[in-house]
């Protein structure tokens, strides 16, 4: 937290490495509804990709290079997405072909959310739960 300077605001982004950043930006673009930033391009592959998310915050990912330091490899992240228009991206993933791997369902703490694999591997959950209030 930015205890100096109030008007900074601090943001999360997820970073990770794919073997096909291209697929990989098309699908979360036309099935789940990420917004392009930007995409630096060099030849075929991504170099750095930023992709927002139309409720707050996005993901960042390029092409896989395991010589990087950075290197993860691609398709073992698990991220979770709010969306307050959850049946829409469903219907958006859906009319995709997004590999639906868990059906809308209701979840024991006040969520309704589904899950979607992207061409990766990587497991999206996209549900309604917003997380508990700031404490302190």
């Amino acid at each position: 937290m930015n205890t100096t300077n109030p008007t900074v605001t601090t943001r999360v982004y997820p970073a990770f490495q794919a073997h096909d950043p291209q697929a990989l930006l098309g699908f979360l673009v036309e099935a789940l509804g990420f917004m392009e930033n930007v995409a630096y391009r060099q030849g075929e592959e991504i170099a750095h990709a930023q992709l927002d998310w139309p409720g707050g915050g996005g993901i960042m990912f390029g092409s896989y290079k395991p010589d990087n330091p950075w290197c993860r490899e691609p398709g073992t992240a698990g991220i979770y997405l709010v969306a307050d228009d959850l049946d829409d991206v469903h219907a958006r993933a859906t009319r995709a072909g997004a590999d639906i791997v868990r059906t809308t369902e209701d979840t024991d703490y006040g969520s309704r959310e589904f899950t979607v694999r992207d061409p990766e591997g990587n497991l999206w959950s996209i549900g309604t739960y917003a997380g508990e209030p700031h404490k302190g």
